[in-house]
C-alpha cells in the first residue's frame, strides 16, 4: 500500500509569471499533472497534492478524481510540508512516496523501480539518486557496495574529495510511513535558510538505500523558462522516437511538434513544420503536412491535409484537405471529400464524395452526399443576434459566387445559379436563379464636364 504526496507549494520566482510554476504548460498538459499521471499505473491507495501559493488556483487546474490537497500556508521547506500530513495520514501503515510538482519527466518505470526496491529490501527509506557529470550545486549521497546510504552531504559542505562523487540526491523518496511519522515532529531548521529539509529526516528513519535513475534527463526540475524549454525538447525527442519506431513517419523531425497525447497508426507520413496537438488521431496512410497544425481532431485513413489548420473536427477516410483550409467548430467531412484552397468550415456536417474546392465559407452547415460547391459559395449564418443553419440535399450543386442566406433548406438535385443569393427554401429537383436580369446599355460612357 502506498500513498503519494507531491510538493506543489511553491511559487516559482524564476518563471517570472503569476501562473504557479506547477500549472505552466508542457507539451499540452501542466508540469504538475504529468507528475500525477506517473503515478496512476502504481494505483496508489491515495494521492495528495501539498499547495500553498495561489492554492485554489492550482485545485482548479487539477482535475483529477479523487485526488487530496493540504494546504501548507506558509512555506518553510520540504520537511514542512510533509509535516503538513501528520494529521491526515494519522493510523497508516504503509509507504509514502514523495515526488516533486516541479519535475514531470519521471517515468513510471523509474517509480516502479523505486517502489520495489524499497519493499524488497524493507526499507525505511529509499531515495532515488543520479550520476552527473557535473553535480556542482547538488547534495552528494554516499553509499557503500550494497546500496546502503551512509551519508548525504550537501554540496557547500563538501570536501575536495567529497566532491569527486557524482552521485546525487534527485530529491525523490520513499518512507515507511511509521518510521518517518516519527521523525517528522523533531526537524529543526538549523540552517541559512531557516526551513525544515526532508533530507534531514532521512538520515534518522533507519535504513536507507539509494536508487540510480538510468537516465538522468528524468530529474530535471523547472525553475524557469529556459528549463521548461529543455523539458520540453527531452519529451519531444521521446514522444518523435517512440512514434518512429511504430512505423510512423517523420520527415524532419526537428521540425515538427507532436503531443504525446496524440494517437498515429502505422504508416502516416507527417512532413515537416507540422504541429499535432491535444486528442488527435491519425489512421494509417494518412499524410499530414507540411506546414499544418491539427488540434483535438481524428483524421481517418489515407485522409491528406496540406498548408491547413484543423481544430475540434473529424475527417473520414479518404478526404483531402488544403492548400491553406481550415475546419473548426466541430465540422465533420465524410469519406472521399475535396476541401480545397482557403476554404472553411465550422460546425458543418459534409456528406461523402462531397467537394468543397476552393474559396467558400460554409458555416452552420448540413449538406449530404455528392455536393458540389462553387467557388466563392458562402451560408450567411449569422443575422446579427443569432446563428443559423443552412441544409444542402444530396447532389446539389452551388454557382460561384453564391450565398445561401440562413435560414434555408436546398433539397436534393438543386442547381444555384452562379451569382445568386438564396433566401428562401428550394424543393428538390430545381434551378434556382436569385439575381437581377442583366441590363446592357450600349454607348454608355460619363459625359465629360466640358460636353
Amino acid at each position: 500500500m502506498v500513498v503519494v504526496a507531491i510538493l506543489a507549494a511553491g511559487r516559482g520566482t524564476r518563471m517570472k509569471s503569476d501562473l504557479p510554476k506547477v500549472l505552466h504548460s508542457l507539451g499540452g498538459r501542466s508540469i504538475v499533472e504529468r507528475v500525477i499521471n506517473s503515478v496512476e499505473p502504481l494505483s496508489p491507495s491515495r494521492r495528495v497534492v501539498i499547495v500553498g501559493y495561489q492554492a485554489e488556483q492550482v485545485k482548479a487546474g487539477l482535475q483529477f478524481p479523487n485526488l487530496e490537497f493540504v494546504e501548507q500556508t506558509v512555506q518553510l521547506g520540504t520537511g514542512h510540508a510533509i509535516q503538513q500530513l501528520l494529521p491526515h495520514l494519522e493510523g497508516y501503515t504503509g509507504d509514502l512516496l514523495v515526488l516533486n510538482g516541479d519535475v514531470p519527466l519521471l517515468r513510471t518505470q523509474t517509480l516502479e523501480k523505486l517502489l520495489q526496491t524499497h519493499q524488497t529490501n524493507e526499507n525505511a527509506a529509499t531515495i532515488l539518486t543520479a550520476h552527473l557529470p557535473d553535480p556542482k550545486g547538488y547534495g552528494r549521497v554516499f553509499c557503500n557496495g550494497n546500496n546502503i546510504v551512509q551519508q548525504i552531504v550537501e554540496d557547500k559542505d563538501c570536501s575536495p574529495a567529497q566532491k569527486q562523487n557524482h552521485r546525487i540526491n534527485a530529491g525523490i523518496y520513499c518512507f515507511r510511513w511509521q518510521n518517518l511519522a516519527q521523525v517528522l515532529p523533531h526537524l529543526q531548521a538549523n540552517n541559512a535558510q531557516k526551513e525544515y529539509y526532508l533530507t534531514d529526516a532521512v538520515t534518522q528513519v533507519g535504513q536507507v538505500m539509494a536508487v540510480d535513475v538510468e537516465d538522468d534527463q528524468e530529474i530535471l526540475g523547472i525553475n524557469d523558462r529556459l528549463q521548461l524549454a529543455t523539458a520540453y525538447d527531452i519529451l519531444q525527442r521521446r514522444v518523435k522516437e517512440q512514434w518512429m519506431i511504430a512505423g510512423v513517419t517523420l520527415i524532419d523531425p526537428n521540425s515538427i511538434t507532436i503531443d504525446d497525447t496524440v494517437e498515429l497508426q502505422p504508416d502516416v507520413i507527417i512532413e515537416p513544420q507540422t504541429h499535432l496537438r491535444g486528442n488527435t488521431v491519425i489512421k494509417t496512410g494518412s499524410r499530414i503536412g507540411p506546414g499544418s497544425l491539427i488540434e483535438n481532431s481524428q483524421l481517418g485513413a489515407n485522409v491528406t491535409v496540406q498548408y491547413s489548420v484543423v481544430t475540434d473536427s473529424i475527417i473520414q477516410d479518404g478526404t483531402r484537405i488544403g492548400p491553406y483550409a481550415h475546419l473548426r467548430g466541430h465540422a465533420q467531412v465524410g469519406n472521399n471529400c475535396r476541401i480545397g484552397n482557403f476554404v472553411e468550415l465550422k460546425n458543418t456536417e459534409l456528406g461523402d464524395r462531397t467537394n468543397v474546392a476552393h474559396l467558400s465559407y460554409l458555416g452552420d452547415t448540413t449538406a449530404g452526399t455528392q455536393v458540389n460547391v462553387g467557388a466563392g459559395t458562402i451560408t450567411a449564418n449569422y443575422d446579427g443576434v443569432k446563428k443559423h443553419r443552412t441544409k444542402i440535399g444530396d447532389r446539389t450543386k452551388t454557382g460561384s459566387n453564391s450565398v445561401l442566406v440562413a435560414p434555408v433548406t436546398l433539397g436534393d438535385d438543386v442547381y444555384v445559379a452562379a451569382g445568386s443569393t438564396v433566401t428562401e427554401d428550394v424543393p428538390n429537383d430545381s434551378l434556382v436563379i436569385a439575381r437581377t436580369r442583366q441590363v446592357v446599355k450600349p454607348g454608355w460612357r460619363r459625359k465629360s464636364a466640358e460636353s
